[in-house]
């Protein structure tokens, strides 16, 4: 007889995959360079993973972490206008950035596996 685990430990796994997933993007990012600026921005309208600065450039990231390569697929059309409109809130929050060049990434991650980085995954106006 196999026993299943409850929902809330199966949530509980997610959720630290995830975290943990963030952070080894976060330190990969480090290694090629980047400037860690927030983790885990949220706003009303929106939430950023992670934002990270290299020279005059700053990336918005949206970590994936999923047990399967397809979770590029992952980033919906909605998400992607909520990130946008968080990435705002951010820029009018901290006008020092306003100048910089913005670029919106995606970094997926598979159990076991490195993370992968799509740089200029998608632009604001798509």
């Amino acid at each position: 007889m196999t026993r299943s685990d409850p929902p809330v430990d199966k949530k509980r796994r997610a959720w630290r995959f995830g975290r943990n997933a963030e952070s080894l993007c976060a330190w990969v990012l480090r290694l090629k360079g980047y400037q860690i600026v927030a983790r885990d921005f949220r706003v009303p309208v929106g939430e950023i993973d992670i934002v990270a600065r290299r020279g005059r450039t700053l990336a918005f990231i949206e970590v994936k972490a999923r047990a399967e390569e397809y979770a590029a697929e992952a980033v919906t059309p909605r998400q992607r206008r909520r990130i946008v409109r968080a990435a705002e809130a951010f820029i009018r929050a901290r006008r020092g950035y306003a100048a910089f060049d913005v670029r919106f990434d995606v970094m997926l991650v598979r159990r076991g596996g490195w993370p992968r980085h799509f740089v200029n995954a998608w632009r604001a106006d798509d």
